[in-house]
């Protein structure tokens, strides 16, 4: 993959593959991005079944301009390559990216990029299959460097906070949840998650918050995450999709702040000068950067 294909993902909506009904469901929501869960949102009984009702989905439903993605099982698990081959081969064609969980480190996650490499060829599918990985144990952690840069397949890490807690022994009420810290207990691993990720070009995304009935305390770890370069947030419930929406869209009179921004630097290049004032602030190439920054996500987001 010569160049990572640009994707939408304030919000990533999970849907349990074993439902018919969720996924005709994720099919319709506002979500960027729907993940097909095999993981765990499906009970060990079932998760052989739910393969066929998520190809089938895939196939079938109007997922619009959705990124379409299906979780698998980690490489330690009896499902993985199983996940892995029936979903690529009855719905590859329909199919954006993979989601790894647990992977510990490059390694993990280079099983999943050969076994695509193999079904591409043999199913002559027209487009790579991209990779999206869950940073949820403290050897990923450890790793991140090395599984964001293993595979130019790559295209999000995404911080599995619920399991990194269990990981790290960390002490905390519900998921997402930063408990007795006297701060933000996830500030590092989002940190040093988000570093790895813009290194290596790719998209860093902040995973769940269990509850969904608490829509403040979700704005305020989605702006955590915005804040340090993440791009989305998770919604483990279609009622967190509009509050990840808004806060990781820039709002308008961003957007014609930075055009204007833009604009006037452009101009003042053209006549020879390194820096031009607007509004009382003066904008040089290092602020071009951040008015960029907001300019690709207009762009991208259709804004």
């Amino acid at each position: 993959m010569s160049q990572r294909p640009k994707r939408a993902r304030r919000s990533q909506l999970s849907v349990p593959g074993s439902s018919e009904k969720m996924l005709q469901k994720g099919a319709e929501s506002n979500a960027d991005h729907v993940f097909c869960d095999l993981e765990d949102a499906v009970a060990p009984s079932v998760k052989v079944e739910a393969r066929s009702k998520i190809a089938w989905a895939l196939n079938n439903l109007d997922w619009g301009k959705k990124v379409r993605c299906v979780r698998i099982n980690d490489v330690t698990t009896e499902w993985c390559h199983g996940d892995i081959i029936e979903i690529v081969e009855k719905a590859g064609a329909n199919l954006d990216t993979i989601m790894l969980t647990k992977p510990f480190n490059a390694a993990d996650v280079l099983f999943l990029d050969s076994m695509l490499n193999q079904l591409e060829k043999k199913l002559k599918l027209e487009r790579k299959i991209g990779i999206e990985v869950l940073i949820e144990e403290v050897q990923a952690l450890q790793n991140v460097e090395a599984i964001a840069t293993c595979t130019p397949r790559m295209e999000a890490l995404i911080f599995g906070m619920g399991d990194y807690s269990g990981s790290q022994g960390i002490d905390t009420k519900d998921i997402g949840e930063t408990g007795n810290y006297p701060g933000d207990i996830f500030h590092f691993a989002r940190f040093r998650i988000t570093m790895a990720a813009r290194a290596a070009g790719v998209d860093a995304i902040d995973g769940p918050f269990a509850n969904f009935k608490n829509e403040a305390a979700y704005r305020v770890e989605a702006l955590r995450a915005r804040s340090l370069g993440m791009v989305g947030k998770w919604a483990i419930h279609p009622s967190q999709i509009a509050p990840a929406l808004d806060v990781f869209s820039p709002n308008p009179d961003e957007v014609a702040r930075s055009r204007k921004m833009a604009a006037a630097y452009y101009e003042a290049e053209a006549k020879g000068l390194g820096a031009v004032q607007v509004d009382g602030v003066m904008i040089d190439v290092a602020v071009l950067r951040l008015v960029k920054n907001t300019l690709d996500k207009a762009d991208l987001y259709g804004l």
